[in-house]
C-alpha cells in the first residue's frame, strides 16, 4: 500500500497526521463492545469526562469541533460552539470522529491561503479556557489531545480486562 500525503504543506502536514491519530484512535476502538464504552472505569475522578470511554469520546469530540470554531471566532465568523454529542454505540462515535475530522478539514478548504504562524502575541487565540495558541499550536495540540485520550482509553481497556 502506497502511503498518500497531501501537498499542503504544514497545513498538509497537521492534516494528516490528525488524520493519523484519528485512525490510531479508531483501530482501539473498533474492538470495544458498547458494554464496554458506557462502564464507568474511573469512578473516583472527579472529571466527569474521564469516567468511561463513552465520557471521553464524547468529550475529544467535542473539543475537535471546539478547536475550529475557536479559530473561525478569531477569523470574525459568527458561530456558537457546538453541544455534546453523546452515543451510546461504538458505531457511533467512530462516524462522528470522521464527521469531526472533516468538520476540520473544511476550515482550511474554505480558508486555502490561512497564515498558520503568528509570532506577535497580540494576534494569538485566546481560547475559552485561557490559553494562546496561534493555529499552528492550536491544531498541534488538538492532535496531542486525540493522543492524550488514546492512551487513557487504552488503559481504560487494560482495567476492563482484569474486571
Amino acid at each position: 500500500m502506497v502511503k498518500r500525503y497531501r501537498n499542503t504543506g504544514a497545513i498538509g502536514a497537521i492534516l494528516d497526521e490528525y488524520e493519523k491519530s484519528l485512525r490510531e484512535l479508531k483501530t482501539i476502538l473498533r474492538d470495544v463492545t458498547d458494554t464496554e464504552l458506557t462502564t464507568i472505569v474511573d469512578s473516583e475522578t472527579k472529571d466527569p469526562d474521564c469516567k468511561s470511554i463513552q465520557n471521553i469520546l464524547t468529550h475529544v469530540i467535542r473539543a475537535g469541533y471546539c478547536y475550529i470554531i475557536e479559530i473561525r471566532r478569531a477569523l470574525g465568523e459568527k458561530i456558537d460552539y457546538s453541544e455534546n454529542k453523546t452515543f451510546t454505540t461504538i458505531k457511533s462515535y467512530l462516524e462522528e470522529l470522521d464527521a469531526m475530522f472533516q468538520y476540520n478539514e473544511q476550515l482550511f478548504i474554505a480558508y486555502p491561503n490561512l497564515n498558520i504562524e503568528e509570532t506577535n502575541p497580540k494576534k494569538k487565540i485566546t481560547v475559552r479556557w485561557g490559553q494562546q495558541y496561534d493555529i499552528e499550536q492550536l491544531m498541534e495540540h488538538t492532535i496531542v489531545h486525540i493522543l492524550r485520550h488514546r492512551r487513557q482509553i487504552e488503559r481504560f481497556l487494560i482495567q476492563l480486562q482484569h474486571q
